[in-house]
């Protein structure tokens, strides 16, 4: 109780605490981006059952992993070596994650491009593998972007309350945040597209950071942000033009 009291009278401590709430807020979007377009595929009725799951595993997931500090910090160690080149646990779960993440929005451009037919037949059978494969790869993501989120947190800052803190707040805001972001992107079909674009530069660079190449984070969300503007211009022109044509009609 002291430790604690000690931590909350440190102004030090809250200005951690708030520098790590923003970052972890900031690598949670791609959890969130991944899930809101995978959850979107789904049947209505699965969409938020799926995402609730899928946010919760996330916050247990990291909660488990701040539990394990001393471990988490062990998988940053070399274990093999190829061509000269050093890999860690943490190396190699970036390089599956991101190989994953490209493979995945490549798919879903491709389907988006060509969907597929869909047979009433199998339906229910679909439906059902569907929800299961979907939590599957969402989970496979949660542990991904967790392992990035706590080593960040460890590197950052010596307290467990303030790692605990700062997760807890980010997957709430992840929670909150889930509804209007998935709906956003059903409603507005092109920025699947651009999200989908989001996902295979996230893929990439966690692939490049797995090779040891330091991609800055700032650098990478000042594209998606860029991105993100010129959709939003996009958007706003093809609104005040569907106005016009209402107007003259």
């Amino acid at each position: 109780m002291e430790y604690l009291l000690q931590l909350a009278a440190s102004p030090a401590a809250w200005v951690a605490l708030a520098t790590l709430v923003v970052m972890e807020i900031v690598l949670g979007i791609d959890n969130l981006i991944f899930i809101s377009i995978l959850t979107n595929k789904l049947p209505k009725q699965y969409q938020q059952k799926a995402r609730r799951i899928g946010i919760g595993m996330a916050l247990i997931l990291r909660l488990a992993l701040l539990s394990t500090i001393a471990f988490i910090v062990q998988l940053t160690a070399p274990v093999i070596e190829i061509l000269g080149q050093a890999f860690s646990w943490k190396d190699m779960i970036l390089i599956a994650g991101g190989l994953f993440l490209v493979w995945k929005a490549t798919t879903e451009i491709h389907h988006s491009m060509d969907p597929a037919p869909e047979d009433p037949k199998t339906a229910t059978s679909t439906v059902t593998l569907g929800f299961a494969a979907a939590i599957g790869q969402i989970l496979m993501l949660d542990m991904v972007f967790s392992i990035d989120s706590i080593i960040t947190a460890v590197g950052m800052t010596e307290h467990l309350p303030i790692m605990v803190i700062a997760v807890v707040v980010s997957v709430l805001v992840m929670l909150f945040a889930a509804e209007p972001l998935a709906k956003f992107i059903n409603d507005n079909p092109t920025v699947v597209m651009l999200a989908l674009g989001f996902l295979i530069m996230i893929g990439m660079t966690l692939i490049a950071e797995g090779f040891g190449a330091h991609v800055p984070k700032g650098y990478v969300y000042a594209a998606m942000a860029f991105s993100a503007g010129i959709e939003v211009l996009n958007m706003l022109s093809r609104r005040a033009k569907q106005k016009k044509l209402n107007a003259a009609a």
